[in-house]
């Protein structure tokens, strides 16, 4: 017996502009993006598994980071070529219009005012003003041996978090993406532990012992905050100058030019979006 659609007007897209101002669209066109993010990462996800991962496995340090900077790179690429058409082809269904090429997603933005005063009176970030114009559109999911590791130091960084008034959630994507929660993982630079600490800023901050897990939280996170306070609540540039060091970022008037630097605020971004949402 053959199908037939009874009612057709229910598969006829809404009139341009008809029930969605600006507003709703930018939001829509957020949602159908998300969705095809999140899809591309799972596929991704899936395909990196078939072969127990393409940088050593899950239960290597350098396969859980390579892995997750693999799938970003690609997810991002795929994105920058208009992606799998899915986002777009939601949002012409819904609105019957095409999604606007310059539509600018705000993945941080419910952040802003997010990292509260502290209980102990220690001065904190407060109304972040955080410019998201750059950053990836992803979903960056860690590996769940990663995850685990990270769940070890919770408390850690709750206590961090609370002392120095970063989110909890930045502290784990930067831990996520510094050392995917190893606390022995050291760099080609000899940067050290959990949030990977060159040995002066170690000594500045106050630790002693790098591969110390409460020692490195403690000393990365106020590092950290220093950073961002230091670049007035801008995440974005207080990532770059974890990173790169606050004199290029004051050299370059922003975000250096580095790739490394680059892929770094992306890799962070990606994982605070997984883990905020």
């Amino acid at each position: 017996m053959d199908l037939k659609v009874t009612n057709e007007q229910h598969l006829q897209p809404t009139q341009i502009g008809q029930n969605y101002d600006d507003a709703k669209k930018a939001k829509l066109a957020k949602a159908a993006k998300d969705f095809e993010s999140i899809l591309t990462q799972m596929m991704l996800k899936s395909m990196n598994q078939t072969t127990e991962g393409m940088f050593g496995g899950a239960d290597s340090y350098g396969g859980d980071v390579y892995d997750s900077l693999f799938q970003m790179e690609i997810a991002n690429k795929m994105s920058d070529k208009n992606g799998l058409g899915i986002a777009q082809m939601i949002f012409k269904k819904v609105t019957g219009e095409d999604m606007p090429e310059n539509a600018k997603l705000s993945a941080l933005a419910s952040y802003k005012n997010s990292i509260q005063e502290t209980s102990n009176g220690t001065s904190s970030i407060s109304n972040l003003d955080i410019n998201t114009d750059d950053l990836p559109n992803i979903k960056l999911s860690p590996t769940e041996d990663s995850i685990k590791r990270l769940d070890k130091y919770e408390s850690i960084i709750n206590d961090a978090s609370k002392t120095y008034g970063v989110d909890a959630d930045i502290i784990k994507s930067v831990i996520l993406t510094e050392s995917a929660g190893n606390p022995k993982a050291v760099s080609k630079a000899n940067a050290k532990g959990l949030m990977q600490l060159m040995d002066s800023t170690a000594k500045d901050m106050g630790v002693k012992n790098s591969y110390d897990p409460a020692q490195n939280i403690a000393g990365g996170t106020k590092y950290l905050s220093q950073m961002i306070r230091q670049y007035n609540g801008d995440l974005k540039l207080g990532l770059a100058a974890y990173n790169a060091g606050p004199q290029n970022v004051d050299k370059h008037n922003g975000v250096p030019p580095f790739e490394e630097t680059k892929s770094y605020i992306a890799r962070v971004t990606g994982y605070l979006n997984y883990l905020k949402d």
